[in-house]
């Protein structure tokens, strides 16, 4: 039994759940593991296994999570935690995340989106918390991410001019919007980190995972994330759909809401671009990279907004388009680049 099983055995047994079988639920793109503990099939808990030494920190999961549920969301319930050692645990939601229950009944995805933009819209009406921000600086600096890492992999450096160039345009379109950076930004809202909980009511019915990096951001963010999934397609009419819900409910202005959401879908998306590449290329994941071409596609349908014009070309003539050649280079690099 390694150090790390020590451990885990010992926090389990002070909680109560020791000596019961642990279940692989999921890893994700971070060090993090989700194991399942069934005493019966009614009684089922989470272990989060998050270790300090692989940069993991559960204390934002933490405070995240009382918030959310303090202003009436069904963020999971912590049952006991230790957070020197990174373990939680914590709430059994289930396993009908989004994109499974869409995928077995495609008539539920419009009223599931909409629930989860009640979700946001209700949380948008709370104060939140005193939160890092998403602001212009942070997020030109993560949208270069895609010269970083995707030029870098796909064109064998980065150019720097051009980098430099797109951080100084997008950083200025960028700024406006940092003084409606005032709600809390989940960061990671999409199909795959909400639980249908129907049984539930109201807003209630959206189970909510994977907050842990959220900030103070604009409203348009986490409604961006959902509609411009990254994982699955979300079909144009749904997204209108939600953006019409959404502007509608909150009385937004509806034509400077959707030039910011446009600008934060090519931060985000960039970013993601970035990412994904990274994750093949340094941390020898290469699955991510086939999900490139659909955030290329949305980074493009963003960029066809009228306000970007200036930053289109500055993206169109530096990141190639991801074509097969170029995704498999990507592959090619898998864990052989060294982080700067």
């Amino acid at each position: 039994m390694s150090d790390r099983d020590k451990i885990i055995s010992a926090f389990l047994a002070d909680a109560g759940w020791g000596g019961i079988k642990r279940t692989l639920v999921a890893g994700d793109a971070s060090n993090r593991r989700y194991e399942r503990l069934a005493k019966s099939p009614q009684a089922t808990v989470i272990l989060m296994d998050a270790p300090a030494e692989k940069g993991e920190d559960v204390g934002p999961f933490l405070e995240i999570t009382n918030h959310l549920r303090s202003v009436g969301l069904s963020a999971p319930e912590i049952f006991a935690d230790d957070q020197k050692n990174g373990l939680l645990l914590i709430e059994d939601l289930g396993d009908d995340l989004f994109a499974r229950v869409i995928e077995k009944n495609a008539s539920l995805a419009t009223p599931l989106y909409e629930a989860s933009v009640d979700v946001l819209l209700h949380l948008h009406q709370s104060k939140a918390p005193d939160l890092p921000r998403y602001d212009a600086d942070v997020m030109t600096e993560r949208a270069a991410l895609a010269f970083d890492w995707y030029q870098r992999g796909t064109q064998g450096s980065v150019d720097q001019g051009a980098k430099a160039a797109f951080e100084t345009e997008f950083h200025a379109l960028l700024a406006p919007l940092d003084a409606d950076a005032t709600v809390l930004i989940q960061r990671d809202y999409h199909a795959e980190n909400l639980i249908w909980l129907p049984a539930r009511s109201g807003v209630q019915r959206v189970g909510l995972l994977d907050y842990q990096d959220a900030m103070l951001g604009h409203p348009a963010y986490d409604l961006m994330s959902i509609v411009q999934d990254a994982r699955r397609d979300v079909h144009a009419d749904t997204g209108d759909m939600m953006i019409k819900r959404y502007v509608t409910a909150a009385g937004c202005d509806a034509g400077m809401f959707h030039a910011a959401f446009a600008l934060l879908g090519v931060q985000r998306n960039m970013r993601i671009l970035g990412v994904f590449a990274r994750l093949s290329m340094h941390y020898g994941k290469p699955h991510y990279v086939d999900l490139i071409p659909r955030v290329w596609g949305h980074i493009n349908i963003n960029l066809n907004h009228p306000s970007l014009a200036k930053i289109k070309p500055l993206v169109h003539e530096t990141l190639p388009t991801p074509t097969p050649a170029l995704l498999q280079k990507l592959k090619d690099q898998c864990a052989t680049i060294p982080l700067p």
